[in-house]
């Protein structure tokens, strides 16, 4: 998979830049910064394609444009990667005993984990 994503417009083969979307309740049209994930009701546009957005007669353009601090990763986002790399680092646990009991009826029982056999006569 691609690790950049192609402009929605037909017959573009440039790199998306924003992602439009259409609040129809408002009669919206808000065109932002790209999306974390391609959604199947938004629309991927490259730079051109951005600029020359026009919406549909009665309807408002909303604009956002991107907050420059929050381009790039963030501590929150180092902090959750050092977490993942730890967490894969650590040994795996040891798997639960297998311990045998006996039920009220004097049958054999094996435990593993929550899970409890009974054995038939």
């Amino acid at each position: 998979m691609s690790g950049s994503r192609r402009c929605s417009r037909t017959a573009c083969a440039r790199t998306a830049v924003n992602t439009l979307t259409y609040v129809y309740a408002d009669q919206t049209a808000v065109l932002g910064p790209l999306a974390t994930f391609a959604e199947p009701h938004a629309y991927d546009l490259c730079e051109i394609h951005s600029d020359r957005l026009s919406a549909p007669r009665g309807w408002e353009v909303l604009r956002l444009a991107p907050d420059p601090a929050a381009q790039g990763p963030s501590d929150d986002d180092l902090l959750a990667l050092a977490d993942a790399v730890r967490e894969a680092g650590r040994p795996a646990p040891p798997p639960p005993a297998v311990s045998s009991l006996a039920d009220e009826t004097g049958r054999e029982v094996t435990r593993r984990g929550h899970l409890r056999v009974l054995t038939t006569d």
